[in-house]
């Protein structure tokens, strides 16, 4: 199941900072504090009542002129209307109504999205609200008052969000095919290794519109099996500034991560591994996705015998935190390795459903505490008790300790490194989660 995705538009200094943490502050999904994953805080995952959805910050502009400010918040608003179930249109109450606010509420009401038009800054709902009918002019229905800043109006807001949501997207698919997000930078070839794989494999292709804005599913049919291929590609905004391609493609990840069981990262050989490729990464990473690391155009790279060797250690050394991911080099303009990609994926997609007997999970757990004691404190060691998987994609296992603040992250990766080391679980996460249960 997808979460929907609510997107925040406006012009500068209205608060859209301030309400996107306001929202994602304390609620921002807890994940592990890994060394190597960047944060990017233009997303975040926001619980509300019994919903879940990702919220996305499209952009923070610092014009130089009034022009600048309007040409931004046009592409603001083409990237909310193209990536987002809900649009937030963020106005300031003291600023009041201006030329842009207009313009840019002219597109969203013709855009086949729901908006909900927000004024900030209102500290006093009975100083305010008089100035807040203003903004029934742009037409957009009832103006919904906040302050982000004080937490005022907050619960009234995510009522309104919620309401928007289509019922339809909230229910669990019952669509079991594997969905393979084809995710990575700009211009890194992933158009170029679908249509490639569509043109090898001759097969039955259904080009349709995704629930993500912005991305085709593709499907593709390989030994009778059909695979839905996500493509993230296609960045149709003429903006040269890198900062804002980026955050682009990052927005358009995250919807695309949302939906699949594998993502496939697309990393340029010819550019080499990026801090922008160890961003797109870390978003699958932290959502528990199956992972393969895929070098494209590898056709183009000068090899020696230490070519592909040196290539592995740089990806390692940026993508440090995700040493399960399943590698391959290939080419899309020469089909090489192309057909080696779906053995890897139908393998990751097995693992990350694996499940393993808490017998030989325990069995496994013995032998490792008797190889490696637990971490002690202050006198006291750390206790574990058992160990049980509760469930898969990803493969995340309880263990039952003495004490969770004994626990070290070093010991839980050498569990791990354990449990890995009989089973695989190549090209998928794991997670751990600790229960103290007071000793007898």
């Amino acid at each position: 199941m997808s979460k929907p995705v609510v997107a925040v538009v406006g012009r500068p200094n209205v608060g859209k900072s301030t309400l996107f943490n306001a929202l994602a502050g304390s609620r921002i999904s807890i994940v592990e504090d890994t060394p190597g994953v960047t944060r990017d805080r233009i997303y975040a995952d926001v619980t509300w009542l019994n919903y879940q959805f990702t919220m996305v910050d499209t952009g923070g502009i610092e014009p130089e002129s009034s022009d600048i400010i309007l040409s931004r918040m046009r592409e603001q608003a083409e990237t909310a209307i193209m990536t987002a179930d809900v649009i937030l249109f963020l106005t300031d109450v003291r600023q009041g109504l201006v030329d842009a606010d207009y313009k840019v509420a002219d597109m969203l009401r013709r855009a086949a999205r729901p908006v909900l038009l927000v004024v900030n800054k209102v500290d006093s709902f009975e100083k305010y609200m008089p100035d807040v009918y203003e903004f029934y002019n742009l037409g957009l229905g009832d103006p919904i008052p906040i302050s982000a800043a004080g937490r005022l109006g907050i619960g009234e807001l995510l009522d309104e969000v919620v309401k928007q949501f289509d019922p339809a997207d909230l229910v669990e698919e019952e669509d079991d095919r594997p969905k393979i997000a084809v995710i990575g930078k700009p211009n890194a070839g992933k158009s170029s290794i679908i249509n490639k794989l569509i043109g090898e494999e001759r097969v039955i292709v259904s080009p349709i519109a995704g629930t993500t804005r912005d991305a085709i599913d593709t499907t593709v049919v390989r030994n009778g099996q059909e695979y839905v291929f996500i493509d993230t590609a296609g960045l149709r905004r003429k903006s040269k500034i890198k900062e804002e391609l980026e955050r682009y493609s990052i927005i358009r990840t995250v919807t695309a991560v949302e939906r699949c069981d594998v993502a496939v990262l697309i990393i340029d050989a010819t550019e080499g591994v990026t801090e922008q490729d160890a961003k797109i990464a870390g978003i699958a990473h932290e959502r528990g996705k199956g992972v393969i690391i895929a070098v494209n155009k590898w056709d183009l790279v000068e090899k020696n015998d230490h070519t592909m060797k040196e290539f592995t250690d740089k990806i390692w050394q940026k993508l440090s935190y995700m040493p399960y991911a399943e590698m391959i080099f290939l080419s899309a303009k020469t089909g090489q390795r192309l057909p080696k990609l779906f053995d890897l994926i139908d393998a990751v997609i097995e693992n990350c459903a694996l499940r393993v007997q808490t017998g030989v999970l325990n069995e496994i757990l013995t032998e490792a505490m008797a190889m490696k004691q637990p971490p002690s404190d202050k006198g006291k060691r750390l206790r574990i008790y058992y160990i049980t998987q509760v469930s898969v994609k990803p493969p995340t296992f309880v263990m039952f300790v003495n004490d969770k603040k004994l626990t070290h992250f070093s010991y839980t990766r050498y569990i791990e490194n354990q449990i890995r080391t009989t089973f695989g679980f190549r090209g998928t996460p794991v997670r751990f989660i600790y229960r103290e249960r007071k000793e007898k």
